[in-house]
């Protein structure tokens, strides 16, 4: 049994399909999942789970991905988590959108898993390391 702390997500996204394929990918890699159908929900849970990652639809009930973006990034308590989006939206002025709210990271629909895994297992790494954390 690994010593190492098991990593965080919270998976967020309004489409049961996508929650569920992000969740078991990341639960394959070891990482505790929990997930969320929109953005209230997601900030809910950021404030009560400080994950290591967010992985963020844009396109959702009651609050888009946007922002929920800029909401976790005013908050001091949840400012350094880092934030995936896994979205549709792959205009332009969408990826600069959510680079100018503090995104680490943005991939379209539809995403490669291996990609998506690499890339949370990355940036949740990081955050525990303390690159972010406060």
């Amino acid at each position: 049994m690994s010593t190492r702390a098991t990593l965080r997500a919270l998976v967020v996204d309004d489409s049961a399909v996508i929650r569920e394929l992000i969740a078991v990918n990341l639960q394959l890699e070891g990482f505790e999942v929990t997930t969320a159908a929109d953005g209230q929900a997601a900030l809910d849970l950021a404030v009560e789970l400080a994950p290591d990652v967010i992985t963020l639809d844009v396109m959702m009930p009651r609050m888009s991905g946007f922002d929920v973006v800029a909401r976790l990034r005013d908050d001091p308590a949840t400012a350094w988590i880092p934030i995936v989006m896994v979205t549709g939206r792959a205009q332009a002025a969408d990826v600069s959108r959510g680079e100018a709210l503090g995104v680490e990271a943005y991939l379209t629909k539809p995403f490669e898993p291996a990609e998506l895994v690499e890339v949370v297992t990355r940036l949740a790494s990081d955050a525990r390391r303390g690159s972010r954390r406060p």
